[in-house]
């Protein structure tokens, strides 16, 4: 009798159990079936990378400094030229030799004018002496006839006679002297003249006032030398190159001298490096572009002329960051779409940094590892359950 009762309990608590194990069953397959029914959402992962805040720019290569060399006398014709486009030169070295004939003769009759004014000083000389000493002569004689007229031994005539012959001593060695300083200050003069010349025949010799690379050649064989034409060279300054590059106007107040720069040539197939030599302190009112000039460590690869384009890394560092396409902007507020463990999208103010390619930083508001939906305008709105799918590093690759 026992035995019949025990056995329909055991049966109604097995039916319970295989019941209650039904509805399980029952809800997990409702369950799996709301998250298949979910939109299926692209997200990605906040993570740390290496970011680069870059400013790029473009323009033309070109000398740093260049220098005209010009005659520093006129008039002169060229007889030999020294020196050749593309040759390097150093400071004083001779790049043409002007004719000096012309100079020569004028040296020529110089001496020959000093030389008769040197014979115009010795002949005042002798005539200095001689005039001297008949002015001697002369006042002795006067002062003998004086004390004979006061003694009444001599007539007031003869004294008169012996007075003026004095008197006409004095005004030659007057006359004498002032020739001897007409003949000196006529030497100075000459030998100014001749310094001149000297001076003039060194310079017929054109040499480089500094060292550099002959960029540009004018001289030729034949021609008169003049400052008032063209240059007769024109050298690059030490060879020293720099790119002189247009850049937005939005970013010329971000760059500073010093910041270091990649350069991309027209044909060079290696990339050049430089550094910010000078940020020109004005905007083109037309263009809207500022003008930045960068230095060449090296531009021994390229020539004056080059197109090149720029890059200037203005700041580099590790940060965390999310592609731009999952980022939000409405009224000057950034945002994303936060996706918690559950599935929800959760709107989120963040505050931005470097923008880097594809790439944007986040200085707040995220922690690296969260979840964001990829695509900003994915139709997910603020508190919507979504099925999240975590893109690839090449799909967020391909993507950007």
């Amino acid at each position: 009798m026992q035995v019949r009762r025990v056995l329909p309990a055991i049966l109604a608590v097995g039916l319970a159990l295989a019941g209650a194990a039904a509805r399980a069953e029952t809800a997990a397959g409702d369950a799996d079936q709301a998250g298949a029914l979910l939109p299926a959402i692209s997200v990605v992962k906040a993570t740390a990378r290496e970011m680069r805040d870059v400013i790029r720019a473009s323009g033309q290569i070109g000398p740093v400094d260049q220098v005209y060399v010009q005659p520093q006398i006129e008039g002169q014709a060229i007889e030999a030229i020294q020196a050749d486009i593309g040759d390097w030169v150093k400071a004083g070295q001779v790049l043409v030799e002007l004719s000096g004939s012309a100079l020569g003769l004028q040296k020529s009759q110089l001496a020959a004018s000093r030389a008769s004014a040197e014979a115009a000083i010795a002949q005042g000389q002798a005539q200095l002496v001689e005039a001297e000493a008949a002015w001697d002569e002369a006042e002795r004689v006067w002062n003998r006839t004086k004390k004979l007229q006061a003694a009444g031994t001599v007539s007031d005539a003869a004294a008169d006679q012996a007075e003026a012959a004095a008197t006409s001593a004095k005004a030659r060695v007057t006359v004498a002297e002032q020739g001897m300083k007409a003949a000196s200050a006529q030497v100075a003069v000459v030998d100014a003249q001749i310094a001149d010349v000297d001076l003039n025949l060194g310079r017929t010799a054109v040499k480089a006032p500094v060292a550099g690379r002959i960029v540009q050649r004018n001289a030729q064989v034949g021609a008169i030398g003049s400052a008032a034409g063209g240059p007769m060279f024109v050298i690059d300054r030490d060879g020293l190159l720099e790119l002189r590059a247009d850049v937005a106007e939005r970013d010329v107040l971000r760059l500073a001298v010093g910041q270091g720069v990649t350069i991309r040539a027209v044909g060079v197939a290696e990339p050049l490096t430089g550094k910010v030599r000078l940020v020109e302190p004005q905007v083109d009112a037309v263009s809207r572009m500022g003008r930045v000039r960068i230095a060449l460590d090296d531009g021994s690869a390229v020539v004056s002329g080059l197109f090149a384009d720029a890059t200037v890394l203005v700041a580099a560092r590790t940060a965390l960051a999310i592609p731009t396409s999952a980022l939000s902007t409405a009224e000057g507020a950034d945002s994303v779409l936060v996706v918690g463990a559950d599935g929800r999208a959760t709107r989120k103010a963040v505050t931005t940094g470097i923008r880097d390619g594809g790439w944007i930083e986040l200085s707040e508001g995220l922690a690296q590892g969260d979840m964001v939906v990829a695509k900003a305008g994915a139709f997910v709105r603020d508190g919507d359950m979504i099925r999240p799918v975590e893109m690839t590093e090449a799909d967020q690759s391909a993507s950007n």
